[in-house]
């Protein structure tokens, strides 16, 4: 049996020969499929939450007031909040299915958002947005991590655990 380390040894990965791998995290040793979709959901549901409490951090403690493509963003992600916390609880692998599609039309609405940020033609477009111009940018840490970024990281990963969950549920 190989052990490989990540992370400063809070993570473990156990490789046997001729037997299917097992995960494990912390004191949790993943050895199901149903282990491991469960821990995908939950998952999911915590970078939702995050995306949701982080958007409700940034207008309401903050004072930043979301453009037209945050509140689009925003309509999009706090459903998915809800229904991957009811599908966690409720172990249901059936919920992958409507909350991927949730998932990757804010996706496109987050990347479109970055987009009209970051590349020069497009902020143009940015300024007829509303109150707040689309291409205004409270944060920028790096020059690439804005709040619709953010997003996009959220909606990309929640987006890729629905993807592998209904994979694996099929299995």
């Amino acid at each position: 049996m190989e052990r490989l380390s990540f992370t400063k040894g809070r993570f473990f990965r156990y490789i046997n020969s001729g037997e299917k791998s097992n995960i494990k995290i912390g004191e949790i040793n993943l050895k199901t499929s149903e282990q491991k979709i469960e821990l995908a959901m939950l998952s999911a549901w915590g970078i939702a939450l995050m995306a949701t409490l982080g958007s409700l951090y940034f207008s309401e403690i903050l004072n930043y007031i979301p453009c037209e493509l945050c509140w689009i963003q925003r309509i999009f992600m706090y459903p998915l909040a809800i229904t991957l916390a009811i599908a966690t609880v409720k172990k249901d692998v059936r919920q992958a299915y409507y909350t991927l599609p949730l998932s990757l039309i804010g996706l496109g609405f987050s990347v479109y958002h970055y987009m009209l940020q970051k590349i020069p033609f497009l902020s143009s477009v940015g300024e007829a947005c509303g109150i707040i111009p689309c291409n205004y940018q409270y944060i920028n840490y790096l020059g690439f991590i804005t709040i619709p970024f953010l997003a996009t990281v959220a909606f990309l990963l929640i987006s890729l655990l629905m993807v592998w969950v209904i994979k694996t549920s099929k299995e």
